[in-house]
């Protein structure tokens, strides 16, 4: 009980600060779920858009592809989107958007190989 010449504290929290309280108090939980999506659904979606993109894109085998499922929280943006990102010789950083979750891209949202070079990434920082 407070003393008397000192306020009262009151506590509140909402759905998202209630589940990282219970998720403390479960830290195991909490380490396996933070930020990662589980099941190999997930995973094999990944590694699709990663072979579609070598393929469309023409990419030896020992150049990196990069396919991320990222949250955006812009007014306007999907709740999550697809990026990705791929090099070619002389380490030319290539990377696209796909405004959908990774487990709905179809081989057809992919860009056209003949945009590769139009996406070539120049270091701005830009919208999409």
């Amino acid at each position: 009980m407070p003393a008397a010449d000192q306020p009262t504290r009151i506590e509140m929290t909402d759905f998202s600060t209630s589940a990282r309280e219970g998720a403390r108090q479960t830290q195991g939980e909490a380490r396996r779920d933070f930020g990662f999506k589980k099941g190999p659904a997930h995973a094999e979606a990944l590694d699709r858009v990663r072979a579609w993109t070598r393929e469309r894109f023409k990419l030896a085998d020992d150049l990196p592809v990069v396919v991320a499922e990222v949250a955006c929280g812009l007014p306007g943006c999907p709740p999550l989107e697809t990026v990705v990102a791929f090099w070619t010789e002389g380490n030319r950083r290539h990377q696209f958007k796909l405004f959908k979750p990774v487990a709905e891209v179809v081989s057809d949202d992919l860009p056209f190989a003949w945009l590769k070079d139009a996406l070539v990434w120049t270091g701005e920082d830009e919208c999409c």
